[in-house]
């Protein structure tokens, strides 16, 4: 199972990347579990500055913007930098 965050203050664009995640991970039939953080000062600590960011098991692996289909995709085959 992944935990996975999205950080952002919940504007259309996070709202997106936790759409296409969860999404993405029933399509590849991965366990997921999907956690929405808004708190600025929770963001900042992961050293977030842009939003949306992702979190994959305590790992930043996006900042800024929506992240593109193959990319999550990706995620979910366990491809993360």
């Amino acid at each position: 199972m992944k935990n996975i965050k999205v950080l952002g203050s919940g504007c259309r664009n996070c709202e997106m990347t936790a759409k296409a995640i969860a999404q993405a991970a029933e399509e590849a039939g991965v366990t997921i579990t999907l956690e929405k953080i808004t708190d600025i000062a929770a963001i900042m600590s992961y050293g977030v500055m842009s939003t949306p960011g992702v979190v994959i098991d305590d790992k930043v692996v996006h900042a800024g913007g929506v992240p593109g289909p193959a990319q999550i995709r990706g995620w979910m085959r366990g491809d993360t930098p």
